[in-house]
C-alpha cells in the first residue's frame, strides 16, 4: 500500500499528535457552526472554540513535529523507523470485524466529544459555574445575586458581554484571578469597582432605554425609630428621574447625567471613586463647564495619578446586582412584612445591634443572634418573653437570614465594604459631587438641596397628622438634631451604625 506522507510521518508521536490535532480542529468547526446558528452569542463558547480547543490543536500538531523530528534524528543514526502500520485486508474477516468496531468506535468517540464540548461550555456559560465552581471565592457576590433584580440576568451578560472582543479581554483580566484563587492569594475582601468592566451602554443598555426615562416616580419609604415602641414613619417622594432628551418631556432630573444630550465626566483620587474634586460636564451644543471642590485640593502630583472617567451608569448603579443591604434598611423592610414584631420592645434597635456585631464566623453569627435577643427579652422584658416566644422565634429566624444574605466575615465582607452610590443615606452616593462645594468659575454649584432630586410630598410620624403637599415639604428630621442634617451627609451618622 502506498503511503501518502514520508515515511518519518508514520511513528506512534506523530500519529497521536495528528489525531489529537483533527478532533480538536473538527469540534472547533462544530462549535463554530453552532455558534453561527444560535439566535444569540455566548461569551464562554469563545474559552472553548478559541482558547482551550486551539491550545489542543496547537498541542497536537506540536507532538507531529515531535514525531517527525525523532525520526530524521533516528534515521541519520541508522536506525530503522519507529512504526511499521498494519495492514487491513477487508477481505479477512478478522480484520473486517475489526476495522467495523474501530469505525464505529472512532464515530460515537467524536459524536460524545462533541456533545461533552458543548455540554462543558454550557456549564461555563451557567451561573453557577460563575458562583459556585470555578469562583468559590465569590460566594457572597452570587448569594447577594440570586436575591437581586437581576438575578434571572446570567453573570456573564453583564461582566463580558457578546462578541469575540469584550470576552478575550476579560479573560486576560482573569488570568490574575485564577492564579490567585487557586493559590489562595486573593484578597479579603475582593476590592471594587471593576476598573474593566464593559460599558453600561454595551450591557445594561440593551434592556434599559435611558431615553425614555422621564418625569417622576412615586416611592413610599416606611422607617421605624430605634425607641421602645419602634415608632413607625412614612416617608413619600417623587423621585425626579427624567433627564434623558427634551423628546421625552422636561430635560431635568437624575439621568440628566447620562450620556445622552450630556456628557459628564469626572476625576476620583481613590480607588473606589469616592472622593471627587474635579467635575466636567459638556451639553449638546458644546458649552462646558467645569466644577472644582472648594474643599478638596490636590496637588499636580494627586491629580497626575488620578483616574479620570466618562459617567455612565455604573457611576450611580454601582450596586445594580450584588446588593449588601444596611441592617437599619434590612431591619425596617422585614418589619414592614410583618415577618418582625414590632410589639417586641426595642426590636428594631436590638435587631440592629446584633446584624453589626463583628462575629467571626457565619456559625457563631447564628448561635450569638439567638443568644443575644433570648437573653436580652428574658432578663427585661420576661412576661414579653413567655407571651410573645413565637414572635421572638421568629425575629431570630429572619435576623439569622439577613445575616446570611448580607454579612461573610471569612471574606471582611459586608455592606460597609461595598457602599451603595444610590441615594445618600448610607454611603455619601450624590454627595460625592453635589454636596454644594464643587464651584465653576461663573459660579455655579452642584446643589445639595434635597429638592434637585426629589419632592417630598407627604410625611408622617405614628400617631401624628399626616402632612401633605404636592409643592413639597421640608424634611423633619425623626430625631431632632436641630439643623445638623442640612450641614452634614446623612451618612457621617448613618454609616457608624
Amino acid at each position: 500500500m502506498k503511503r501518502i506522507f514520508p515515511d518519518s510521518f508514520y511513528n506512534l508521536i506523530t500519529l497521536v499528535g495528528a489525531t489529537v490535532a483533527a478532533v480538536s480542529f473538527g469540534l472547533i468547526l462544530f462549535l463554530i457552526a453552532l455558534e453561527f446558528f444560535s439566535e444569540e452569542q455566548k461569551p464562554y463558547m469563545g474559552i472553548i472554540a478559541f482558547v482551550i480547543l486551539p491550545a489542543i490543536l496547537i498541542f497536537g500538531l506540536s507532538l507531529i513535529a515531535v514525531g517527525i523530528w525523532r525520526e530524521h534524528k533516528r534515521e541519520r543514526s541508522g536506525k530503522p523507523h519507529g512504526l511499521r502500520l498494519p495492514q487491513i485486508d477487508l477481505n479477512n474477516p478478522r480484520h473486517r470485524t475489526a476495522f467495523f468496531y474501530v469505525s464505529v468506535g472512532s464515530i460515537l468517540l467524536l459524536m460524545f466529544s462533541a456533545f461533552g464540548s458543548f455540554k462543558a461550555y454550557e456549564y461555563t456559560d451557567s451561573d453557577a459555574f460563575c458562583g459556585e465552581t470555578c469562583h468559590k471565592v465569590m460566594e457572597p457576590e452570587y448569594t447577594a445575586y440570586q436575591f437581586s433584580p437581576h438575578a434571572r440576568v446570567g453573570c456573564v451578560k453583564c461582566h463580558i458581554g457578546p462578541g469575540a472582543g469584550w470576552f478575550v479581554r476579560s479573560k486576560l483580566s482573569g488570568a490574575y484571578q485564577l492564579y490567585a484563587t487557586a493559590f489562595n492569594k486573593y484578597p479579603r475582601p475582593i476590592p471594587t469597582p471593576i476598573e474593566n468592566l464593559r460599558p453600561a451602554q454595551e450591557t445594561c443598555e440593551q434592556c434599559h432605554w435611558p431615553q425614555h426615562f422621564f418625569n417622576e416616580k412615586k416611592k413610599e419609604i416606611t422607617n421605624y425609630i430605634s425607641d421602645e415602641k419602634n415608632t413607625k414613619w412614612n416617608l413619600s417622594l417623587l423621585m425626579k428621574i427624567g433627564g434623558g432628551v427634551p423628546e421625552s418631556g422636561a430635560n431635568s432630573g437624575i439621568h440628566w447625567h447620562m450620556n445622552i444630550d450630556n456628557e459628564v465626566t469626572y476625576t476620583a483620587l481613590d480607588r473606589q471613586r469616592m472622593v471627587i474634586p474635579w467635575v466636567k460636564s459638556r451639553s449638546r451644543d458644546g458649552v462646558e463647564r467645569v466644577y472644582k471642590s472648594t474643599e478638596v485640593k490636590p496637588t499636580e502630583e494627586e491629580l497626575a495619578l488620578a483616574t479620570t472617567r466618562r459617567m455612565d451608569c455604573i457611576d450611580c448603579h454601582n450596586r445594580p446586582t450584588h446588593i449588601y443591604q444596611p441592617p437599619q434598611r434590612s431591619v425596617n423592610h422585614i418589619m414592614d412584612l410583618g415577618w418582625l414584631d414590632r410589639n417586641l420592645p426595642y426590636v428594631k434597635s436590638l435587631a440592629v445591634q446584633v446584624l453589626e456585631h463583628p462575629y467571626t464566623t457565619r456559625e457563631k453569627a447564628a448561635d450569638s443572634i439567638r443568644t443575644v435577643i433570648e437573653e436580652y427579652y428574658r432578663a427585661n422584658y420576661p412576661v414579653i418573653a413567655a407571651e410573645r416566644h413565637e414572635s421572638i422565634e421568629r425575629a431570630i429566624t429572619e435576623l439569622q437570614k439577613v445575616y446570611r444574605r448580607n454579612y461573610f466575615p471569612e471574606m471582611k465582607h459586608d455592606w460597609r465594604q461595598y457602599p451603595d452610590h444610590i441615594g445618600h443615606m448610607y454611603a455619601p452616593g450624590c454627595f460625592r459631587c453635589h454636596d454644594g462645594k464643587h464651584v465653576s468659575e461663573d459660579g455655579k454649584v452642584l446643589s445639595r438641596d434635597c429638592n434637585t432630586c426629589h419632592t417630598i410630598v407627604a410625611q408622617q410620624y405614628e400617631n401624628e397628622k399626616l402632612k401633605m403637599s404636592l409643592e413639597g415639604l421640608e424634611y423633619e428630621h425623626p430625631v431632632d438634631i436641630g439643623t445638623a442634617w442640612k450641614e452634614m451627609n446623612c451618612s457621617d451618622c448613618h454609616q457608624a451604625q
